[in-house]
């Protein structure tokens, strides 16, 4: 069965390319550990919430985007084997210094599908 990572953050507006490069870089090392796919979103239509919004869940400031991205794999199997190998692979921590966003604002899990419509 499919498994997904998915992840919430608020990004620098003004470090939009730097996002970008960071996660075309990840996204050759991901797919090199087993992800079958790597998307990356920038927030275009996110409104602000009353109670709930993606902008309230990461705390967003005026001058942040909304990024929604995922990683597919194949199964959990793979996706723990994957994740696992891409924290270890020192090319990764080379591309995440410095983080171009708050890490500790990010909100990410791991999703079974159940529809793929």
């Amino acid at each position: 069965m499919a498994y997904i990572d998915g992840f919430l953050l608020a990004v620098p507006t003004d470090k939009r390319e730097t996002y970008r490069d960071v996660a075309e870089k990840s996204a050759v090392l991901f797919k090199e550990h087993g992800a079958l796919k790597v998307v990356e979103c920038w927030g275009d239509d996110v409104p602000e919430g009353k109670v709930t919004s993606f902008p309230m869940a990461v705390k967003r400031k005026d001058d942040e985007t909304v990024v929604f991205s995922w990683i597919w794999w194949a199964d959990k199997a793979k996706r723990d084997a994957g994740m696992a190998a891409v924290m270890q692979d020192a090319r990764f921590k080379e591309i995440m210094e410095p983080m171009p966003f708050d890490g500790q604002r990010m909100i990410f899990g791991g999703f079974e599908v159940i529809v793929d419509a």
